[in-house]
């Protein structure tokens, strides 16, 4: 599973700025951040670039809107429990010849 957290240019204006004017924010602010900012459109069409190329029916991207925290959270726990819920899993069986090599394992050990 893959994902792609989106946060939109306006939610990333306001956390900048929080950052800026929030002192317990402050160390979360680069300068860099600003320069980064300008180019904002070019990321866009690398991240939908590389989705498209790296995104297969056996590991599907998905882009999540993540302008919301709580409800970003909820579509990432939702997908990651339907995901390992439709993988059926189950114990191994393990035969009668196994349980004896084990018991026989579990005395040597105990020696």
């Amino acid at each position: 599973m893959k994902f792609w957290l989106h946060v939109s240019k306006e939610e990333q204006r306001k956390r900048l700025r929080s950052r800026l004017t929030e002192p317990e924010k402050h160390w979360k602010f680069s300068q860099q951040d600003l320069q980064e900012r300008k180019l904002w459109e070019r990321y866009m069409a690398a991240y939908e670039a590389a989705v498209n190329a790296t995104s297969r029916p056996w590991a599907p991207w998905y882009v999540i809107p993540a302008d919301n925290k709580p409800f970003m959270r909820l579509c990432v726990a939702e997908i990651v429990t339907q995901t390992l819920e439709s993988l059926d899993l189950r114990y191994p069986s393990v035969s009668n010849a196994q349980r004896q090599s084990f018991a026989k394992f579990r005395k040597q050990l105990q020696k």
